[in-house]
């Protein structure tokens, strides 16, 4: 068996169910024109990924495997590929619009093989008595409880693999007109390099068993850093959902609270689960007609951390400094965008979109459109996120608004 490996929401070496199958093969990495180049040039989450991708590569070499890094659309490199002769490419599942129509593209090309790695559960693992999908998250989790076992934790071992004999020097640019070599930097995508702290998956997950004793109670404040902190880790694959989840049977068993925990981790299925059964709201209301009020000068004050509301404006500041935000920050301020400013959640979802290095299609959709009650959960479009309440109830000394707005520390109550 001649096997293509494509890496890309898994982007580590242990637990890689890429890695357990047998036969010769040529593992890659595409970075893919139709997404990139529609990116600026500093963008931290290319800069992240591509250091991802190196270290990746150096993993691979330590085990006699090794990457070979592509440059364009992945039409063009697969349509070179398979004149090469091989049986099929595997590949982990990704389930938004785009990744469905460039997988469909592909398996057209060459036989494709899925693999389950990026979230718990297949996204038509699950579903009602009448064979149709959920729509609302509480029967969800009640079902996904029941299916849940311990094969859903198990592990992938490394199979005996034999690497394809080709060039795996640099980034080969490849499209229909031209194939030439780039050297492997950053660069040589338009892209410049930028400092973005890297998360360490295993130091993340020795925290975890501190923040888990109190996580259903604290975790929705932001100034405590009571969270995992592993959503980029997951987003980019550097952990395995699956030793994820064989560490939280460990604390489990170890007699550590670990549901509230668990509960998100399926909250995290369920949104992809949804935009697989139900494609267009990605960009379309599951309901109700209303789209928003398209007022550019109070979007860009939004934008640039300006609105006034300080809550509003630390947790955007957070956001353009680091690329990430806390889940509460992130609701707050989608319900000032969609139910204050009546700005199309579309809007704020591409804004979120450009930023956090966890971004999620999935994810960050369905939270959206949940912030601006038009999802598919039951979210009432009048619900309303007042961030002065929320400031007073979730940072009352004020702790995380002045961490990311310092000039507002000399205020007094």
């Amino acid at each position: 068996m001649r096997r293509i490996l494509w890496f890309r929401r898994d982007l580590r070496i242990e637990d890689n169910p890429l890695l357990s199958l047998e036969g010769e093969v040529l593992p890659i990495f595409i970075f893919d024109t139709h997404i990139l180049t529609k990116l600026p040039s500093h963008d931290r989450r290319v800069a992240l990924i591509f250091t991802l991708v190196m270290r990746l590569k150096k993993a691979l070499q330590s085990r006699g495997l090794d990457l070979k890094l592509f440059w364009g659309t992945p039409e063009a490199i697969f349509s070179h590929l398979i004149l090469l002769g091989f049986d099929e490419v595997a590949a982990s599942g990704d389930y938004d619009a785009y990744a469905r129509k460039r997988d469909t593209e592909i398996s057209r090309m060459i036989e494709f093989h899925y693999l389950q790695d990026t979230y718990i559960f297949a996204p038509d693992a699950i579903h009602k008595e009448d064979a149709t999908p959920y729509r609302v998250f509480t029967p969800f989790y009640k079902k996904a409880k029941t299916l849940y076992t311990p094969d859903h934790a198990k592990s992938f071992s490394p199979a005996e693999q034999k690497l394809i004999q080709t060039d795996y020097e640099g980034i080969t640019l490849y499209d229909k007109d031209r194939m030439r070599k780039l050297a492997c930097r950053l660069e040589s995508l338009g892209f410049t390099p930028s400092s973005v702290e890297l998360p360490d998956p295993q130091s993340l997950l020795e925290a975890l068993p501190a923040i888990l004793k109190e996580y259903e109670t604290r975790r929705d404040f932001p100034a405590l850093g009571a969270t995992s902190h592993l959503s980029v880790a997951l987003r980019l694959g550097m952990l395995s959902i699956r030793e994820l989840l064989r560490f939280l049977a460990r604390q489990e068993a170890a007699g550590l609270p670990t549901q509230a925990f668990f509960r998100q981790l399926i909250f995290r299925d369920f949104y992809a689960y949804v935009l697989y059964h139900f494609p267009h709201v990605e960009k379309e209301n599951y309901k109700y007609p209303f789209n928003g009020i398209e007022d550019k000068e109070a979007y860009e004050k939004f934008c640039s951390a300006q609105t006034g509301v300080p809550i509003v404006d630390a947790g955007i500041t957070q956001l353009l400094q680091t690329g990430r935000m806390h889940n509460r920050l992130r609701m707050i301020c989608a319900s000032f965008l969609t139910k204050d400013l009546l700005l199309p959640w579309q809007w704020g979802e591409a804004f979120f979109a450009r930023h956090l290095l966890d971004f999620d299609t999935a994810s960050n959709v369905l939270s959206w459109q949940w912030s601006a009650g038009t999802g598919i959960d039951p979210q009432p479009y009048f619900r309303i996120f007042n961030p002065y309440a929320q400031s007073k109830k979730f940072d009352p000394d004020g702790r995380y608004i002045t961490r990311w707005l310092p000039q507002l520390k000399e205020l007094t109550p």
